[in-house]
């Protein structure tokens, strides 16, 4: 019978390097230098953040990228006055929303149980609730593999959601989760890190 130490275990972990690109160093950016985001990157942001785990597999997060001025131009009245400036003058935007009926893709994402289908266009509450925490998880995971990728990132909840929604998502399939700035952030516009709560304040062993 093989076993395993921890130290075996503890050598498959990702560099410190690695750790402080996703974490350590990383931070909220709130300006951005004029260098340009390539599709190729964003499809590659995509084929990573695929892959981390969701409830069944349900997949709900869809993504706008707004590149071109007259994208988020369209974006622009629904934003809250201190986050305008930041949005236009990022290279690319995400929107994140969910697809209120993820459900329907169901037998392709999850098809060695296709009674999950039924389950969730029978509880439209279930679903919401579905939606919108995986999508939630998903936002998250794109910001890893933006950051993974190179890119920065400047998440934000600072805008209108029922005036978005009309705006990009007018047949009300699809919701708006938050926004998501993209591209090559401005060192000198960051604010000094605002504290974490501890391991003690946060964590509980039992």
């Amino acid at each position: 019978m093989t076993t395993h130490s921890q130290d075996a275990f503890l050598q498959q972990a990702i560099s410190q390097q690695a750790q402080d690109q996703l974490f350590g160093n990383a931070r909220t950016q709130n300006g951005w230098l004029p260098v340009s985001v390539e599709d190729a990157q964003l499809r590659r942001l995509y084929e990573l953040m695929k892959l981390a785990p969701t409830s069944a597999n349900c997949s709900p997060a869809r993504l706008v990228f707004l590149r071109s001025a007259a994208a988020k131009e369209r974006l622009r009245p629904t934003l809250n006055p201190g986050n305008v400036e930041k949005v236009m003058s990022a290279p690319v935007v995400a929107i994140i929303a969910y697809d209120t009926k993820f459900y329907e893709l169901l037998p392709q994402l999850f098809p060695h149980n296709l009674s999950m289908q039924a389950m969730f266009a029978d509880k439209p509450a279930l679903a919401e609730a579905t939606a919108f925490r995986n999508s939630s998880l998903q936002g998250a995971y794109l910001m890893l593999a933006a950051r993974s990728i190179g890119l920065d990132c400047g998440p934000m909840s600072g805008f209108d959601a029922g005036k978005l929604n009309d705006e990009f998502f007018a047949d009300g399939r699809l919701r708006v989760n938050f926004l998501c700035n993209l591209g090559y952030g401005d060192s000198s516009k960051l604010f000094p890190r605002s504290p974490r709560l501890n391991f003690e304040q946060a964590c509980e062993l039992l």
